[in-house]
């Protein structure tokens, strides 16, 4: 059987070559590559969580002389039960701060982003393009820069070592307003507004029962990050609290940790400590993967 030229070129230069059904057919070598690396990646992220989740079950004596990557005397429930009792429950109340501030800022901050990247999609006023750009620009500022600021102005007002202290900066999301901007501008047609205009719907009105339907990738998209960057979130509380009983599982965990060279039994603490506290993040991340995927999609699309 004859080769013919067009084959010989393709093998030759490790291009793909054209399916019969019109597609691109992937070679072999391209489909190993891209698997090693996808396996290599799955790895070098799971392999933390692996370890954290081996770390948590074992006893102090098994913890530094067994393997670290593998189960020894199963202790998981007297871990967490011994985390939960000391200090009379403190990491409980930690873990509730941590779920207020992230679940209230995320969504207030989703709502307000959604309303002023619609508004800016769809309402013509003066200085719209300056306004968003400016927006543009808050998305390049990062967050630890802004901290001390924050600091110096809610000491003004007396509001530091409060949950608004770390409630309020989480309030604002130059991402969000970046895509509900987009995302309005592509999925929400004019038609539909005036329609809904003309049945004698009031701008709020349509913004909540027509807009918010067809942004709700985006909004959900919106939430997951600020819910996740807020969770995380380190530094702004760490400046802004001195009470405990405020803290974040983050700021608490962390400040568990500086403790462990005067109290070495609480290195245990702050292992299983620190997987209780990323289950949040994961269940969340599983309930919402869809319509995130979905948000990414069509955000990057349009």
């Amino acid at each position: 059987m004859t080769v013919s030229t067009e084959t010989r070129a393709l093998r030759t230069q490790g291009m793909k070559k054209p399916a019969r059904d019109g597609g691109i057919r992937e070679s072999a070598v391209s489909r190993v590559v891209a698997m090693a690396v996808m396996i290599v990646a799955t790895l070098y992220f799971l392999t933390p969580l692996w370890w954290l989740l081996v770390a948590s079950s074992k006893t102090r004596e098994d913890f530094t002389s067994t393997n670290p990557l593998w189960f020894a005397d199963f202790a998981l429930i007297d871990n967490i039960a011994a985390l939960v009792e000391y200090r009379d429950g403190v990491f409980i109340r930690w873990l509730a701060n941590s779920a207020l501030y992230a679940g209230l800022g995320a969504f207030l901050a989703t709502l307000i982003a959604a309303m002023a990247g619609y508004a800016i999609a769809k309402y013509s006023f003066f200085g719209r393009e300056t306004l968003f750009n400016l927006i543009l620009g808050g998305v390049l500022v990062p967050a630890t820069a802004l901290a001390l600021p924050l600091f110096l102005l809610f000491s003004q007002t007396g509001m530091t070592n409060t949950i608004w202290a770390v409630l309020l900066p989480s309030l604002v999301s130059p991402f969000g307003v970046y895509l509900s901007r987009i995302f309005a501008a592509a999925s929400v047609p004019n038609e539909i507004i005036e329609a809904a205009r003309i049945d004698g719907a009031g701008e709020v009105r349509t913004f909540f029962t027509v807009a918010t339907r067809l942004m709700a990738p985006a909004l959900v998209t919106i939430f997951l990050f600020q819910f996740v960057g807020i969770w995380n979130n380190f530094f702004l509380p760490l400046i802004m609290l001195r009470d405990e009983e405020l803290f974040p599982v983050t700021l608490g965990l962390y400040v568990w940790n500086t403790q462990v060279s005067q109290i070495p039994d609480i290195r245990a603490l702050v292992v299983i400590g620190s997987l209780l506290s990323v289950i949040p993040l994961i269940v969340t991340f599983l309930a919402l993967q869809r319509f995130w995927q979905s948000g990414l999609a069509n955000g990057g699309l349009k």
